[in-house]
């Protein structure tokens, strides 16, 4: 059966990482964006990981420019923009499809454990966000595909992929997951 450890990814400066790196270790795995709604979410992500780093916590974030090309700076670029603009010290890797014939096998896999059960009717962009994805596709909820930037895969000890957390889900309960793993 696999687990997260079985992939490599590619770092910032294009070496290869095997996830076994992180054995042991709660992960949360994200797709970002530099310039999206969301990308304020870096800053409670930030948080989080200074809060739980120590207790074998760590956030691993990997660009992508598939939604609305939101993320459009080379690796470099996104790295100094997550740096200057909110203190980014988690580990950033090189930009990936997470959709797609050339999605990351990382993503493919995640997706193959858990799919899209639907955004949080409380935040303000919700809707906006199915009208977006809607447009584009009317079947968009069934399917596992990643439907935006930050999204989160929640990964315990033993790299099972525990939860999903689209990018309308509250930080707080996000929070309130990763702690009941450490």
């Amino acid at each position: 059966m696999k687990k997260v450890y079985d992939f490599e990814v590619l770092a910032i400066d294009g070496k290869k990482v095997s996830l076994e790196e992180y054995k042991g270790k709660v992960m949360l795995i994200i797709n970002s964006a530099t310039k999206c709604g969301f990308t304020p979410q870096y800053d409670e992500l930030q948080k989080l990981y200074e809060k739980y780093s120590d207790k074998d916590f760590v956030i691993l974030d990997f660009p992508c420019n598939q939604f609305n090309n939101q993320a459009p700076g080379s690796n470099e670029e996104i790295v100094s923009f997550c740096e200057m603009n909110f203190g980014v010290t988690f580990p950033i890797f090189s930009k990936i499809d997470v959709n797609g014939d050339n999605a990351n096998p990382l993503y493919v896999y995640l997706k193959s454990e858990k799919g899209f059960e639907g955004f949080n009717p409380e935040h303000p962009i919700a809707s906006k966000l199915e009208s977006i994805l809607e447009k584009a596709d009317s079947n968009f909820r069934n399917t596992t595909d990643i439907k935006w930037n930050f999204t989160k895969f929640l990964i315990d000890r033993e790299g099972n992929v525990v939860r999903r957390f689209e990018p309308t889900h509250d930080m707080a309960d996000v929070e309130e997951k990763v702690k009941e793993l450490l």
